[in-house]
């Protein structure tokens, strides 16, 4: 290890994942070096294959995971406002949005998603094995129930059509939505161009390291079956290269911070040479609820909320996923 020793380890993104790579890194004497492609640290930037229409229309789209009770509250105050998408960046949106339509009555919500039902949105509620995302999908539940979100099911769309007074998104089956805005949370996949020079050895399926692959398809697995796994299932053939955190999991959408957060630990620890910390990698996490096979979207828990009885209760205090692991006598 002494050329990892000598020189910077980069760690590039500086997400929350990224943050801790460089913790871990600076706790076993080594150097990090951070790149983030955003303007601050913990910026998300995703991206997708557009719809018909979707360029022309572009100004009426906002960027995903939008601001809209602080900086981008005049975007979206007192106007129409289209939500696409069934993971937690949807339901996250959905929320803050009702937040706002209290104070600015004249915001209406529409909410669409591909799927037959927003079940999977809604999630396991109270047998969640994580309280606070359980909590999540009922607060939004609530509010569909309570007519607060105007909630489309099996709507593909087909098509964007910018209008004078805002922009026309069309089903493929006809329905047709008039919108202001229209907030993206339709999910992701890897920008993988940055790495065209180094040598990968990725699942064909689901863009993750290859061992890695099969073990979070989510045709077959939820958040809470992924066996723990460290710098072995992470490792590519170029030496030393590691893809963590979300974008690990390529195209699965059933990330845990947590599972993040075990990876560098394993990763800084096979880089500083102490392979017997690298191996030892635990992590249990829940099974039940929003995170089943069937629930098909982000597994990011938000912070516990506070609220009244109007479809926004608070979160109870969740039990954390556990992590247990070990160090050589060295360390």
């Amino acid at each position: 290890m002494e050329p990892t020793k000598a020189l910077p380890v980069a760690v590039i993104g500086a997400g929350p994942v990224g943050l801790a790579a460089a913790a871990h890194l600076l706790e076993r004497g080594l150097e990090p070096l951070l790149f983030e492609a955003g303007p601050t640290a913990g910026t998300a930037i995703a991206s997708g294959l557009p719809a018909l229409g979707e360029d022309a229309a572009k100004d009426r789209i906002s960027e995903p995971l939008p601001d809209v009770t602080g900086r981008d509250r005049a975007e979206f105050a007192g106007r129409r406002v289209l939500v696409v998408g069934a993971g937690h960046s949807a339901a996250n949106t959905l929320i803050s949005l009702a937040g706002l339509a209290k104070d600015e009555p004249d915001t209406r919500i529409f909410w669409v998603v591909r799927g037959a039902s927003a079940e999977k949105v809604y999630g396991g509620g109270d047998a969640d094995g994580l309280p606070a995302r359980g909590q999540l999908g009922a607060r939004v539940r609530r509010l569909v129930e309570a007519g607060r979100i105007e909630l489309q099911t099996g709507f593909g769309i087909a098509a964007l059509k910018d209008t004078h007074s805002g922009v026309s998104v069309h089903a493929v089956d006809g329905r047709v939505v008039e919108a202001d805005v229209v907030v993206p949370c339709t999910g992701f996949r890897p920008d993988l161009d940055i790495l065209h020079e180094l040598r990968l050895d990725l699942d064909p399926a689901v863009e993750a390291p290859v061992r890695l692959g099969p073990l979070i398809d989510p045709e077959f697995h939820s958040c809470g079956t992924v066996p723990p796994h460290g710098a072995k299932l992470l490792a590519h053939p170029d030496k030393h290269f590691y893809i963590v955190g979300m974008k690990s999991y390529g195209r699965a959408p059933t990330f845990l911070l947590a599972t993040g957060y075990e990876q560098v630990r394993s990763v800084v620890a096979a880089l500083a040479g102490d392979r017997e910390a690298a191996d030892a990698v635990q992590l249990e996490l829940p099974e039940t609820g929003v995170c089943s096979t069937d629930a098909g979207s982000s597994c990011d828990v938000p912070a516990p909320a506070t609220g009244g009885s109007d479809g926004e209760g608070a979160c109870c205090a969740a039990p954390e996923p556990v992590l247990s692991h070990g160090r050589s006598a060295s360390n």
